[in-house]
């Protein structure tokens, strides 16, 4: 047997060092795991020991300059003096890599400044909940925008917001808030940055990227004594020299674009071939047809008149390349050159796929302070903390060596969930903590289903070893199918869904091939080489339920009207409630503006608004960019900020509070995100229903989508029952509970697609009960696993994270319920209790002569069907 085994573990070797990797790769990505506590430390620190005594005076000039007014911020100050004096920065950091062709030394530094920033700055980046970030207050431009009526200007400042929530959040993970405030104003606040040291982030939010495809005067050139031709206007395009400075060409530039940004699809970065930024520009079919003869004509123009025709690029008014035309472009693509940087090149792409028509200047800038109290911080990372520990202690407690393989994989999970939200740009807010707990108690759900299956082996006598390979192999299906639908799931709330939509999609799938991977890979190797070297002989696994013996057909159908009567009382309370189930973030409503002596306590202030009978209250310290002092900024419903500023001066008597405006604020979440959950949902309840059918049987799929549909509408209506409001985060952990609600179906539905198999004789009541029995222990253990997470959300916690708790608590009892007393039935009433209805569409093997089959009333439902064909042998 050693031989055997020594071969065994070289051939799943490569399964340990890809994990090995894998796991070394996540904590790269995640270094530094906090930010640098300054910019000048960082710099002094990375620059080049040879260099590092030349590069301290600039510092220090950098500090001066800071201190004197004249700068916002050591990176600010070191910009303009390295400009000033013509040094290249790149000299004292040359492990930043720069292309070789950039000599223009303005870009030159400015690359390298905003490498060393990134570099100083933790992989990833607390929210505006835990961190806080910049907020800044963008108004129409009334001079360039023109008058329009009201309704015109509300519905252009509507996709405004869109847009701009497109360009700052491409993925839904970053967790801004974009939303408008009065009539004309709207509100930008973005996490884990400052304008002091990145004040270009401004630029990409308002910038309007109105792009042009213009010609240039084939003949004349500006010059002494030539005028102007009518029709033309003069822009300047910029080279690079040799010695690294600007050239500036002047040219005539024809005022009437001949194509316009509309005619291009879509925008990308990307590098040519001696790796230089550009960005490619795919035109629309029209488009395509548009430059083709635009660039014929140019060329044809050129050969003509002896000098080569010129295209230019104007962007926002100025111009940024104007490359000469020798042929016709015809392939429906034209390029954006002009010495970019990588970011640079990605930022312009992205402000070019979605340009915006509404002319903004920013009227505001604030640093914004956490909206969450340090108390609130504290209480939300122990409640995780702890819900880890309980997560971690059952399965050690359960399944003993076992649960520590579990837990060394959970272990993994969360770093490679953290690392790829990281290399994502993704920030970590409060909820989306939450989430990942709850991720991880969902996890274990697959390694319970494994154990379970070990154990299911060991009882029916065979070997540890063999045990472990046969439970892996029956639990795979089933696992595989529920996480398939979970990926479909995440795949529709990508392609639908906007803004934290999208970006719970995308943390969703992420968790779903973390969890694929730890578990069958990692945590399956590293089993195989425990038993196989000796190390692990026996696999103790205690029980938190023993086998039961419950009619569940029988009860099926009291515990299914009940139910579903609990959520028609929810629908019912929704429909008479209406929008006051929404919080601020669905409905908006007033912000005062307060002015302080002394610094109030963001808990205290909470306290003063919730005596008032106001529980939806946001606070948080806002400090003017560029001075006018700290203020506080106090979100509450819409008319009742007067009454909170009241209640909160009564509370705070000794802090000189002084109410310095209020005005009303819209919906961060828009009609727009609105529609599309809903559209996310009703398009997974038919994706569902779809998959579901092709792996199983249609039965099987109605009864899937029936149980989705029940636990989304019982979350919903018992969190109203009880009296809360849906904000933004409510929307994620409903998509949530649909995610593991159809995830506790398929395992149902596997074991009685294999107890069909399995028992031929039986009726479809036996086969279904018989299925149920199986699956019931792991069911609740699952279920316990998750539940514990979140009970330890909801008691700990406070505030959103409570709320976000008791949604789960409810969603994860709701869909254990379900699994069993709705999908099951469901798929038993569907084909009214006759197998034979479930063989014709499943097409189960055909019986043996000696297989006895029951007399009485069911007995024609046994008969065999000879139209139906043999099943491939089924692993789960």
């Amino acid at each position: 047997m050693k031989p055997f085994r020594s071969s065994h573990r070289r051939k799943t070797l490569w399964k340990f060092l890809l994990s090995l990797a894998i796991g070394a790769w996540a904590i790269s990505e995640l270094v530094p795991f906090r930010d640098a506590p300054s910019f000048a430390s960082y710099a002094q620190q990375h620059a080049a020991r040879d260099r590092s005594v030349e590069f301290r005076p600039l510092l220090e000039a950098a500090s001066d300059r800071v201190r004197a007014g004249k700068a916002i911020s050591d990176f600010v100050a070191l910009k303009q003096i390295a400009q000033e004096r013509r040094i290249d920065l790149s000299r004292f950091f040359p492990d930043v890599r720069l292309e070789t062709s950039l000599r223009n030394l303005e870009r030159r530094n400015d690359l390298v400044l905003g490498e060393l920033l990134r570099r100083s700055k933790g992989r990833l980046q607390g929210g505006l909940d835990l961190a806080g970030g910049v907020a800044i207050t963008l108004e129409v431009d009334e001079s360039v925008a023109g008058a329009g009526n009201a309704q015109a200007q509300k519905e252009k400042i509507a996709k405004a917001i869109e847009i701009i929530g497109a360009r700052v959040n491409a993925l839904g993970v970053v967790e801004p808030i974009i939303r408008p405030v009065g009539s004309n104003r709207i509100e930008v606040q973005l996490p884990g940055l400052d304008t002091k040291t990145n004040p270009e982030v401004v630029d990409q939010v308002k910038k309007p990227a109105r792009l042009e495809f213009r010609t240039v005067h084939p003949t004349l050139a500006p010059g002494p004594g030539v005028e102007i031709p009518p029709g033309y206007e003069i822009l300047n395009e910029e080279h690079d020299t040799r010695r690294g400075e600007i050239s500036i060409e002047p040219l005539f530039v024809k005022r009437i674009p001949e194509l316009t940004g509309a005619a291009v699809e879509r925008s990308v970065a990307r590098t040519d071939r001696y790796g230089r930024s550009e960005v490619l520009l795919q035109l629309t079919p029209d488009g395509a047809r548009q430059f083709a003869a635009l660039t014929r004509r140019l060329a044809e123009e050129g050969r003509r008149s002896g000098q080569s025709g010129r295209l230019a690029i104007v962007l926002d008014g100025k111009l940024a390349s104007a490359p000469t035309v020798h042929e016709e472009i015809s392939g429906g693509s034209a390029q954006i050159t002009g010495g970019f940087s990588e970011r640079a090149a990605i930022d312009l792409a992205s402000v070019l796929n979605n340009p915006l028509d509404l002319p903004l200047v920013v009227k505001e800038q604030h640093e914004v302070g956490p909206s969450l109290a340090r108390d609130a911080i504290t209480s939300g990372v122990r409640a995780s903390i702890v819900g880890t520990a309980l997560v971690a202690a059952f399965m050690l407690t359960f399944y003993t060596a076992g649960g520590l393989v579990a837990v060394g994989m959970l272990a993994l999970n969360l770093l490679i969930i953290l690392a790829v939200m990281a290399s994502l740009g993704a920030t970590l807010t409060l909820p989306g903590l939450a989430g990942i707990v709850l991720t991880i108690g969902m996890a274990v759900d697959a390694n319970i289903l494994i154990f379970e299956r070990i154990r299911e082996e060991l009882a029916a006598g065979k070997s540890l070893a063999a045990a472990n390979q046969g439970g892996y192999a029956k639990a795979l299906p089933t696992i595989l199918d529920a996480h398939c639908v979970q990926l479909i799931i995440c795949g529709i709330m990508i392609w639908l869904g906007t803004g934290p939509i999208k970006g719970f999609g995308v943390t969703l799938a992420i968790g779903v091939l973390s969890t694929l991977f730890t578990v069958l890979l990692t945590a399956h190797v590293l089993l195989e080489w425990l038993i196989d070297a000796g190390w692990l002989r026996t696999f103790t696994m205690r029980r938190l339920l023993r086998d039961v013996r419950v009619d569940f057909i029988k009860w099926g159908r009291p515990a299914f009207i009940g139910s579903w009567l609990v959520v028609l009382l929810g629908v019912g309370v929704v429909l008479h409630k209406g929008g006051a189930i929404y919080g601020i973030d669905f409905a908006g409503g007033d912000v005062v503006s307060v002015r302080y002596r002394h610094e109030p306590d963001l808990a205290t202030v909470r306290s003063a608004a919730r005596s008032a009978g106001v529980d939806d209250v946001q606070v948080t310290k806002v400090n003017a960019i560029g001075g006018g002092g700290e203020m506080l900024s106090i979100e509450a419903p819409e008319g009742t900020g007067a009454a909170v500023f009241d209640a909160v001066a009564r509370a705070l008597p000794d802090a000189g509070l002084e109410r310095a405006g209020q005005a009303h604020i819209g919906a961060a979440m828009g009609r727009e995100i609105e529609r599309n959950a809903l559209l996310a949902v009703g398009v997974s309840m038919a994706t569902i229903l779809v998959y579901i059918a092709f792996r199983f049987e249609f039965g099987f799929g109605i009864g899937a989508m029936a149980s989705s549909l029940h636990d989304i509408l019982m979350t919903i209506g018992v969190f109203v029952l009880t009296g809360r409001q849906f904000n933004a985060p409510m929307v994620a952990a409903i998509l949530c509970i649909a995610g593991y609600s159809i995830n506790e179906t398929v395992v149902v539905f596997d074991r009685i697609r294999e107890e069909l198999k399995l028992n031929p004789s039986g009726t479809l009541r036996d086969v279904v009960n018989h299925a149920i029995r199986k699956v019931f222990a792991r069911t609740i253990m699952t279920a316990t696993t998750t539940f514990l997470a979140a009970l330890a959300l909801f008691v700990f916690g406070g505030g959103v994270l409570r709320d976000i708790s008791f949604t789960f608590l409810v969603g994860i009892a709701t869909s254990t319920f379900s699994a069993i007393f709705v999908a099951a039935q469901v798929f038993y009433w569907w084909h009214r209790g006759d197998r034979q209805r479930v063989e014709t569409e499943v097409a189960l093997p055909a019986r043996r002569p000696w297989e006895s089959v029951p007399l009485g009333r069911d007995a024609a439902a046994h008969a065999p069907n000879p139209g139906t064909k043999p099943l491939a042998p089924l692993a789960g």
